[in-house]
């Protein structure tokens, strides 16, 4: 006779509840939907848009941004508590760009916290943290008028419940994992999923080739 498992019905709600605690998803979740515009095109169709700049004329299409790459999404603020995490999103972007990772802020002001100005958010990000990566233009990033990206992840995880909340997109969208505002961008767990991604698309690229 089996032993009685009714004691471990209140496990799994426990650990997804201290996962949300935490600031991070317990799980990492397949795209629900397909996830690429089609088979030529290799990025995402939430993706395929073109937006403005931060602080600038210039526009950047994020398709061609973030195809074939593993992307790290982040909705950003220049008047919070978690705004130094830019210096460590830089120091990701620096390690790993060469390598296929793409980091992409959005300012916003959702959550009331984002300068009155783009100016002075451009002047948080790139002359007080030398911010190198794309930063986009203040928008939406919850609710009915968030943009395409934010939408999306917010169906394969949770809907930012704050700033800095931390996107990363691998596999084309095959896989995409939520962590938290108080997740440091150079957090351990963070750093080592960036790293696997990588070493996936390489290793997909490499036999990609071999078979042709």
């Amino acid at each position: 006779m089996l032993p009685n498992h009714k004691p471990l019905q209140w496990i799994l709600p426990f650990l997804v509840s201290l996962s949300a605690w935490l600031g991070f998803s317990l799980f990492s979740t397949g795209a629900k939907g397909a996830p690429e515009d089609n088979a030529h095109t290799g990025c995402l169709a939430a993706f395929s848009g073109t937006y403005t700049r931060l602080h600038s004329d210039r526009t950047v299409d994020l398709c061609e941004l973030t195809r074939n790459k593993t992307v790290l999404l982040v909705n950003t603020a220049s008047h919070c508590g978690f705004t130094p995490q830019f210096k460590q999103l830089e120091a990701l972007h620096q390690k790993y760009a060469s390598a296929g990772l793409v980091v992409v802020g959005v300012p916003s002001d959702d959550f009331s916290q984002e300068a009155d100005s783009e100016a002075e958010t451009a002047t948080v990000c790139f002359r007080n943290f030398g911010v190198t990566f794309t930063m986009l233009a203040p928008n939406h990033v919850k609710g009915s008028e968030a943009i395409a990206p934010f939408r999306w992840v917010s169906e394969q995880t949770r809907t930012p419940a704050w700033n800095f909340n931390k996107y990363l997109i691998t596999g084309n969208g095959s896989t995409v994992t939520h962590w938290g505002s108080s997740v440091n961008p150079l957090d351990s767990g963070l750093e080592k999923a960036i790293i696997q991604s990588l070493d996936n698309a390489l290793r997909a690229k490499a036999q990609s080739v071999a078979s042709r």
